[in-house]
């Protein structure tokens, strides 16, 4: 929601959370960082009905504690862990996740891994390694960043098929943009970037399917429309965004919440007639 324009403007949280509202969105992902912003964003959700995702950065176990708090102020939904951290070792991964996971359980805090560059996650095959080891760590999958790091080529091959899968295999929740293998966020109102949209959609209608064979019936699916300012976004020579990323988000809104819908009706039919979907 950001702008990040030359001209300076931004919008209060409250126009944002207005917007958010008024376009049919069902929540928010905020970061539980800075208490001071935690109380405003709580203040002005207070009425919308809008549910939370929290995000927090952490580089040491008891980082998380805070997190945890400030979540707990916003009564969020789940915390989507980026781990600040660069270990070389899976073997150094594992007691910093075993004490993320255990601080959680005992905040009856759902808690989710982030498949992210620059952290513990930066790479798609060290990641499969720890999730591997550790069948209780759910990922939070924002598959632009596996897709940019690993540089897949197009059209994908079926080994960069199956280790996509393998990720959305333990994906508990997503951060959606669509990327190029040179581009973390590419604007997916460009004719030419309708390969990646495609492909994108079909990652998540895997992830979608996967996630309800594992789910309770009254689970609930977060998905993050995150198109980001820059420099996420690609900017012209005056630093604007070369499209309206809030448009590009209303559409990334309708064709994902299609997308899922489709999903459950093919899961109801496939029920019906005596299959797993």
């Amino acid at each position: 929601m950001e702008r990040r324009h030359p001209d300076g403007i931004e919008r209060s949280i409250d126009d944002n959370l207005r917007m958010i509202k008024e376009a049919g969105f069902d929540g928010i992902s905020a970061s539980c960082i800075d208490a001071a912003t935690v109380a405003m964003i709580a203040r002005a959700l207070d009425g919308t009905g809008l549910a939370v995702e929290g995000m927090c950065f952490p580089k040491t176990v008891d980082d998380l504690k805070a997190a945890l708090d400030l979540g707990a102020q916003l009564g969020i939904m789940h915390l989507n862990v980026q781990p600040n951290v660069r270990p070389r070792r899976i073997a150094d991964c594992i007691p910093l996740l075993e004490g993320w996971i255990r601080l959680a359980q005992e905040a009856g805090m759902p808690i989710y891994f982030e498949t992210h560059r620059n952290r513990m996650t930066t790479d798609l095959l060290f990641t499969l390694d720890l999730i591997d080891r550790m069948p209780e760590m759910r990922i939070l999958a924002d598959l632009s960043h596996v897709l940019v790091g690993r540089e897949f080529w197009y059209p994908i091959s079926d080994e960069d098929e199956e280790l996509v899968r393998h990720v959305l295999d333990r994906t508990w929740a997503f951060h959606g943009r669509v990327a190029s293998r040179e581009q973390i966020q590419v604007e997916i109102t460009f004719p030419q970037h309708k390969i990646w949209v495609d492909l994108f959609l079909r990652w998540w209608e895997y992830g979608f399917r996967c996630w309800r064979k594992r789910a309770a019936a009254d689970a609930i699916l977060s998905f993050t429309c995150e198109l980001g300012p820059r420099p996420y976004a690609i900017t012209d020579r005056q630093g604007n965004d070369t499209t309206d990323r809030w448009q590009e988000a209303l559409l990334l809104k309708s064709l994902v919440r299609d997308l899922f819908e489709r999903t459950a009706v093919d899961a109801q039919l496939c029920l019906e007639h005596g299959r797993v979907a």
